[in-house]
């Protein structure tokens, strides 16, 4: 098995695991969100966690799901399938990346 089967399965199986904590701890793990928690409190609750928590763990799921196929698909074609996963996962990655607050959490206000 090739490094990169194994580095694929590997995040794959990390994404599986966050998405898993997001899905028991429901709203809870909004706190979980980076930028989130440096909110303060009264702040905090303006937003819907229930909901961030949900778009979050189906995000951790895609994630999950990408580079899975790209393990699969490394392991029976090529490893360069593999690097192919990372880069569409980093594209899918940085896509959802905000560095403005009211970007990253605006439509989860009540």
């Amino acid at each position: 098995m090739s490094k990169e089967v194994i580095a694929c399965g590997g995040a794959s199986l990390l994404f599986l695991a966050l998405s898993f904590i997001f899905t028991c701890l429901k709203g809870k793990a909004a706190m979980l969100i980076s930028g989130f928690n440096t909110l303060p409190k009264e702040k905090r609750k303006q937003y819907d966690t229930e909901k961030m928590s949900r778009d979050q763990r189906n995000l951790f799921l895609i994630w999950a799901a990408i580079l899975g196929a790209g393990a699969v698909l490394a392991y029976y074609i090529s490893r360069y399938m593999a690097m192919l996963a990372f880069v569409i996962w980093l594209l899918v990655f940085l896509r959802d990346v905000h560095l403005d607050e009211e970007k990253a959490f605006g439509k989860y206000k009540k």
